[in-house]
């Protein structure tokens, strides 16, 4: 196809002029606060291409995700887009819950737990009781011609300041350059390809779907028609078609000859290719459903057209500056290493899992977090970064890579505020805010209760009762907890209007609920059942054998007092509903409290039952210590037995899985141990990081990276208990030094500098607070910054 054929093409789809590649990897000037410093921190290389998926790089911009493995024969580009799921919406309540539900209740209270949980699992789990899976969309292959000779000077690299991933290298003195990136203005993903003698891009491109998709050559455009099947649906009387899906590749520039041939595109001759691919599905965020009036295809072709007419310049420039402003507003040094310039990524992590020091490795992978974070979660997208972000190999995914939220979900978010990635939460603000539509018919229907529930898992259909039976997702207050991020999305912000008309109403449902679900013992108490206590078994002693099912455990009482407090607040800010919020304390008041064992550990059960995985990963019953706030230095007694908590885990193993040892890292954070959490953090890069730096659980698993990083940012600053605490667990492994950008919760930035172990400097600054105090160490200063205006102190925190 000649470039005649290729602009006739392009009048097709409303496209005006060619596009232009002789500016490749020139980056354009960028405004002086989006320039990307290149630090060599910020950049993952090898020397090799990607041999395993894990192996290979990331990138994103929130919808569109792709994994390049720069290979030299044959280059892989696997795919993903955001909404690409199977299933469909069905509502999964369980008819006879509400009616069994006083039986299997008095069953708990009564110790009768065999019984209790033969009756749940048979009328308190959904029907149908699995979701479907996260599914990849598919794969490009490059298959390149000249492939017989030596690769030399092989570079793969992605550069997290500017979101773009390249490869390099030199075969039959051919120079071959490439760059891939996900773009977020212009909502689709952009390859651009060099090669300084003809010959070098002589290849052929096709894309790759395993099923469920029609693949064809349209012109000079590669396109994918599909619709997801899922025979184990056709019972359900959907026919088991759902998502119907589009998606399009299509070569904007090139300088030499294209042709077809059956599903490829051939290119010969030419020496610069510019490449656009998008893809959509016909998912509908507002009905939580696909909606058949939508056309993917039309929907895929917009952004397509809109790309197309601009320059690669301008699309890499607009890309840069838009990725770059949002990562750069973060930096973290902890002193130079030669290493950086002289060892690939994964052979610094191999030293550093051989016990060797890197203390730049630890700022990379603090970066990269924020990266997936942006990645997976940033405008253009419209859903929450599920369990693997926005990337999955597989048509069905490891725990269908959906949104757990008895720990996963919530941990994506942990890094977003407090690393001044704010906007990163607008998907799964907007996705709960939906979700309370369909949890308020679980609410009512399985529990004749007000406000609204989800349990221990969801998709992008909107189910909202359990999932995977009772053993695996009977836990009534996951949506309860997944109201903190949006609450600290205000407490970072202090932006009333986004309280008063997203936050308070999410709160206040979930509040209503717990309200209308929570019961009387005998004792006199409110408590909840049926429930557990994530995911852990106790030996019920009657029987001996190993049960989740439970009543008022640990996890439930601190997430009531928990929500309910910041229900409180919240009403007391907006000055609505004064009496409803008083009548929140009395409930408070008669919750169980938070017990001690007779080991010195925080009590998991109401009861005071034998483990039957002491070492488990979830550390659900230090809720109150993070991610919550009602375990401080202030309730000593209670902080002293946390610590003991983590100390029984440990010693039994726990923190095998890297989400688990990322939520152990923020733990001893709050337990002020910087030693502590050094380790740990230590663990996590050494047992449950992969070559890309991609966590493992194992199998991959996005948590981990996103609790590390929170994780790390937490030793250095802490604002939850009503103060800015400069360095609260700093480790001596990092004697000197900085971090600026870091957010404080009510709305300030703060840059930290230190030396030999000690505070040097800081510098805060008031974006939408009023008064703050400032910690460091046993010294504390009240501080009184207008908004837009910086303050900076010493070491001895005075005014500089």
């Amino acid at each position: 196809m000649n470039r005649t054929t290729m602009r006739s093409q392009r009048r097709r789809i409303i496209l005006c002029r060619p596009i232009l590649c002789s500016l490749l990897f020139i980056t354009p000037l960028l405004p002086q606060n989006a320039q990307a410093k290149n630090a060599p921190a910020n950049i993952l290389w090898y020397k090799q291409p990607a041999t395993e998926w894990v192996e290979a790089l990331p990138i994103g911009n929130g919808r569109l995700g792709g994994m390049v493995f720069g290979n030299t024969s044959i280059e892989r580009l696997q795919l993903n887009e955001e909404s690409l799921w199977g299933g469909s919406k069905i509502a999964n309540n369980n008819p006879d819950a509400l009616k069994h539900l006083p039986e299997i209740r008095q069953l708990i209270l009564d110790d009768s737990i065999p019984k209790a949980f033969e009756l749940s699992d048979k009328y308190i789990s959904g029907i149908p009781g699995k979701i479907r899976s996260y599914q990849t969309l598919g794969d490009l292959y490059f298959t390149f011609t000249d492939t017989v000779g030596v690769v030399k000077n092989y570079r793969r690299e992605l550069n997290l300041e500017s979101g773009i991933a390249k490869v390099h290298y030199i075969r039959n003195g051919k120079k071959i350059d490439y760059e891939i990136f996900s773009s977020s203005p212009d909502n689709v993903m952009v390859l651009c390809m060099k090669s300084d003698k003809p010959g070098g891009l002589d290849m052929s491109i096709t894309m790759q779907r395993q099923q469920d998709a029609i693949i064809k050559v349209d012109e000079n455009r590669i396109v994918m028609n599909g619709q997801v099947i899922d025979s184990d649906d056709l019972a359900l009387g959907s026919g088991g078609a759902h998502m119907k899906f589009y998606a399009c590749l299509m070569p904007i520039q090139f300088n030499g000859k294209i042709t077809t041939s059956g599903n490829a595109l051939n290119l010969s001759g030419g020496t610069e290719l510019v490449l656009l691919f998008n893809a959509a599905t016909d998912y509908n965020i507002d009905s939580l459903n696909f909606d058949r009036s939508i056309d993917p295809e039309k929907k895929c072709n917009k952004s397509l057209a809109a790309a197309s007419v601009k320059s690669y310049a301008l699309l890499k420039k607009n890309h840069i500056t838009e990725h770059s402003s949002m990562f750069n507003r973060v930096s973290f040094s902890l002193g130079g290493n030669h290493l950086l310039d002289t060892l690939p990524t994964d052979k610094r992590l191999q030293r550093f899992q051989a016990g060797e020091n890197d203390p730049e490795l630890i700022t990379t992978y603090f970066q990269y977090g924020r990266y997936l974070l942006m990645g997976s979660s940033r405008q253009p997208a419209q859903l929450p970064s599920n369990l693997q972000g926005v990337w999955n190999k597989d048509y069905w995914a490891p725990w269908c890579s959906d949104y757990h939220v008895n720990i996963n979900l919530e941990m994506n978010y942990w890094p977003a505020e407090v690393c001044n990635l704010t906007e990163t939460l607008n998907p799964v603000i907007d996705f709960m805010g939906r979700l309370t539509v369909p949890g308020g018919v679980t609410a009512r229907e399985m529990y004749g209760a007000n406000g609204w529930t989800m349990h221990h898992t969801t998709d992008v259909f909107g189910k909202t009762a359990v999932i995977d039976g009772v053993y695996w997702g009977m836990f009534p207050l996951g949506g309860a907890w997944m109201t903190l991020p949006l609450w600290e999305h205000f407490v970072f912000t202090n932006d009333t209007v986004y309280l008063r008309e997203k936050a308070y109403p999410i709160m206040k449902g979930a509040a209503e609920f717990i309200q209308t679900f929570l019961f009387e013992d005998k004792e006199g108490h409110l408590i909840t059942a049926p429930t557990y206590s994530p995911e852990n078994s106790y030996i019920e002693p009657k029987s001996g054998k190993e049960f989740k099912l439970t009543y008022a455990p640990t996890m439930d009482i601190q997430i009531i007092s928990e929500v309910l407090t910041n229900c409180q607040k919240a009403s007391a800010i907006l000055h609505v509903d004064s009496e409803w919020a008083a009548g929140l304390k009395p409930i408070m008041d008669k919750l169980p409290p938070v017990r001690i064992a007779s080991n010195g550990t925080i009590m998991e059960w109401i009861k005071e039952y034998k483990e039957f995985e002491p070492g488990h990963r979830h550390i659900s019953h230090l809720f109150g210590l993070h991610p919550g706030t009602q375990i401080t230095p202030e309730t000593p007694e209670l902080f002293a037995a946390a610590r003991k908590t983590l100390e029984r885990r440990l010693k039994h193993g726990g923190g095998h899985t890297g989400w688990s040892r990322a939520w152990i890292i923020n733990f001893y954070a709050r337990l002020l141990d910087g030693e502590e959490c050094y380790k740990h953090l230590r663990l996590l890069l050494e047992k449950s990081t992969l070559p890309n730096l991609f966590d493992t659980h194992p199998p991959f698993q996005i948590d981990g990276n996103f609790g590390g990083t929170a994780g790390i940012a937490e030793m250095l600053l802490q604002s939850h208990n009503n103060e800015i605490n400069l360095l609260p667990a700093l480790p001596k492994a990092w004697p000197d030094g900085s971090v600026k950008g870091l957010r404080a919760r009510g709305g300030f930035e703060v840059d930290i500098k230190w030396k030999q172990g000690k505070l040097l400097s800081a510098a805060i600054r008031n974006i939408s607070g009023t008064a703050c105090s400032v910690r460091y160490g046993n010294q504390t200063v009240s501080l009184n910054i207008k908004q837009g205006q910086e303050m900076k102190i010493n070491g001895k925190l005075k005014s500089l």
